[in-house]
């Protein structure tokens, strides 16, 4: 079973960590000011990585 892929983002992993990461997105968008640019800032590059990852490859 081959699989052709032409990009990474045909993969169904990138798909779902891209969706994953907007719902992060929208869930930070919930927290508190204080915490704005410190974990919302962490918590949000974490959930990109994953698709960066995966485009690296």
């Amino acid at each position: 079973m081959g699989y052709n892929y032409s990009d990474f983002k045909d993969l169904s992993a990138y798909k779902k960590a891209f969706q994953q990461g907007c719902e992060v997105f929208d869930m930070t968008l919930t927290f508190p000011k204080t915490e704005q640019y410190s974990l919302t800032d962490q918590i949000r590059r974490s959930s990109r990585s994953v698709c960066a990852n995966l485009a690296e490859t």
